[in-house]
């Protein structure tokens, strides 16, 4: 065989050994693709961003979350308090191409249940939407989650720490008696209760009624002046804007108020005077919001349940539920005091009840209880 012959042999074969060589190479470089970026948007319930409570907690979190990490972010507000602005707004927001939509309150139950399951690619993130509020009759979605607090938990230390702070009289103020409204305050009755009993006080009263709406009003406010007239010291204001109408009547009559969800001093004080506010029982939305945010970017997300937040340290600031660090501590009830009856309840040596089919007079023992029922 001649030479040339051989070349030209050799060169054929080393182009198909080349071109099989890059073949191969090309399917072992196939990229996968790529995951869609995280667009976060907040839908409000029947109130707006600056409520100083649920929606601007949680747009606070969420906005201050995506900024740190450069992620598009955008609330919405629906056009009216109905599952079906609620329902258009999530829509508008999922059409907008936002993927986490983040919903803060009760009212949004029937609203997720009509969006979840259509868009299974949406991640929706809750905050104290309960599985009945949710109404699912079988699995919650998988790209739901949604965080319940331990209300009485926090509204067990506010009780407590307004009457080892000097107060006997004192006045509970519920917005509408949603589960959570009602655990609050029963949790609040029972603080009262055991600190007056650890005091061997047999004088201690609290008035109990709701507003049967989340806002004050001058009916509202003409109650309150009923019992800052008569002789209650300080008001547990627990629910959304209603703490307006005990703020009102108590710089009326040179008395006190207990915020509730956020630490609501820096607002109460500045409108009704400095120093009104005794202390707020809080929940960590804020704390979710950048838990569960964190878990979308790092791909960590679980839904597919109904999560309840409560005691997860004997370190007052580590929980999901806690009193403001704003709290007007004194020799009688320090932040070690408090510090000592976290550690207390964490361990399991003080326990507070969340059964909401009781009376708020069922849970006293040595304390007196004026259920006055709805006050409108």
């Amino acid at each position: 065989m001649k030479l040339s012959k051989i070349l030209a042999i050799v060169l054929a074969l080393v182009m198909v050994f080349a071109l099989v060589a890059c073949k191969s190479g090309t399917e072992t470089k196939t990229e996968e693709p790529a995951k869609a970026a995280v667009k976060v948007a907040m839908i409000t319930d029947y109130g707006d961003i600056t409520d100083q409570s649920f929606n601007q907690t949680t747009y606070e979190a969420c906005k201050a979350f995506c900024e740190g990490k450069k992620l598009d972010f955008q609330y919405y507000k629906p056009a009216s308090d109905s599952d079906e602005d609620r329902i258009s707004s999530i829509e508008k927001a999922i059409d907008d191409g936002f993927n986490t939509i983040v919903m803060p309150g009760y009212a949004f139950g029937p609203a997720i249940k009509a969006t979840a399951e259509k868009n299974a690619d949406v991640k929706f993130i809750a905050l104290d939407v309960s599985e009945f509020d949710l109404g699912y009759e079988g699995a919650i979605p998988a790209n739901l989650y949604s965080a319940v607090y331990q209300e009485e938990l926090c509204g067990y230390m506010a009780g407590y720490a307004a009457v080892k702070l000097g107060y006997k009289k004192l006045g509970f103020l519920g917005g509408m008696a949603v589960p959570a409204v009602v655990r609050y305050g029963y949790g609040f009755v029972q603080g009262v209760d055991a600190a007056a009993a650890e005091l061997g006080l047999t004088d201690v009263a609290v008035k109990y009624a709701y507003g049967n709406q989340f806002y004050g009003d001058a009916d509202i406010t003409a109650a309150m002046d009923v019992w800052y007239g008569a002789d209650t010291e300080v008001v547990f204001a627990c629910g959304g804007g209603i703490f307006t109408s005990a703020g009102e009547s108590a710089k009326k009559y040179g008395k006190k108020v207990i915020g509730v969800d956020v630490d609501q001093a820096g607002t109460i004080d500045g409108l009704y005077g400095e120093g009104i506010t005794v202390t707020s029982a809080m929940k960590g939305l804020a704390a979710t919001v950048n838990t569960m945010l964190g878990k979308v970017v790092d791909g960590t997300f679980e839904g597919g349940k109904v999560e309840t937040l409560g005691l997860v340290s004997a370190v007052p600031e580590e929980n999901y539920v806690q009193i403001a660090g704003s709290t007007q501590f004194s020799d009688s009830f320090t932040k070690e005091d408090y510090k000592a009856l976290v550690g207390k309840m964490y361990k399991g040596e003080v326990s507070v009840s969340n059964d909401t089919t009781k009376n708020a007079a069922d849970f006293a023992t040595v304390i007196t209880v004026d259920d006055q029922g709805n006050i409108k």
